[in-house]
């Protein structure tokens, strides 16, 4: 079950990455190599994991955080073992008919088929950067224009809720501002296009507009466990 908070404030604290045993080690690495064998495209960069949720004022979220790669993600694979907790962010772009937009995970991708929002992990931040709201912000506003080709500046997205799912895993989900169907569905399309002229594919291989849960289960394929839950909030939030 996917839990939906709507915190009036929010504070990102940093803590000390996990630590490993060495058999979790050998067997982090062993998923690691066997999930790279199986799609060459993944990549063992930064990322942050959630820690920790701290909820001790109901009216401000203490997100705990630390820095690690995305190869700690394959404890997921390991029997037994402790698998990290997701810190991701997504926005949703409306249309100004109250519609809502989620794209297809393509092929390559490490959730291929799946429908989501546009977003991703949190990347740690480089130096001295703190990682706060505006630096979410402006990481979801990447998102969305590499994933859809919406580019809009990071300080137009308001945040609308956290959602915390079973497996400890924490989204920050934020709003941009509405754009016509057609200029969504035709700047997807331009990107498209930019990226095939390069040789790349898309990260999403179509998109769809939705109003309702009832329209996601007209999608082909899987989605993310929080979708549903999102859409049935917002939808009548997004199209006031």
């Amino acid at each position: 079950m996917t839990e939906l908070i709507e915190p009036a404030g929010m504070h990102l604290v940093e803590v000390a990455p996990p630590v490993l045993t060495a058999e979790e080690r050998t067997a982090m690495d062993r998923a690691w190599d066997a999930a790279l064998t199986a799609n060459p495209s993944f990549f063992d960069g930064p990322v942050a994991v959630c820690a920790g949720l701290d909820r001790t004022d109901p009216d401000r979220l203490v997100v705990s955080w630390a820095r690690t790669t995305y190869r700690y993600f394959a404890l997921r694979r390991v029997p037994g073992a402790r698998p990290l907790r997701s810190l991701f962010v997504s926005v949703v772009q409306p249309t100004g008919d109250g519609r809502m937009l989620v794209g297809r995970m393509s092929s390559f991708t490490a959730a291929p088929g799946r429908w989501q929002f546009p977003g991703g992990s949190v990347e740690p931040p480089l130096g001295d950067t703190v990682l706060d709201e505006p630096a979410l912000r402006r990481h979801a506003a990447l998102e969305l224009a590499e994933e859809t080709g919406v580019d809009i500046p990071a300080d137009t997205l308001t945040r609308l809720l956290v959602t915390h799912g079973e497996g400890g895993q924490v989204g920050v989900h934020y709003l941009a501002p509405p754009l016509p169907a057609s200029e969504v569905r035709a700047r997807f399309d331009d990107l498209v296009a930019a990226e095939t002229a390069r040789g790349q594919d898309p990260e999403f291989d179509r998109i769809a507009l939705v109003g309702s849960p009832a329209d996601l289960a007209g999608l082909t394929g899987p989605h993310v466990v929080y979708l549903e839950p999102l859409v049935r909030r917002l939808s009548r939030r997004v199209g006031s």
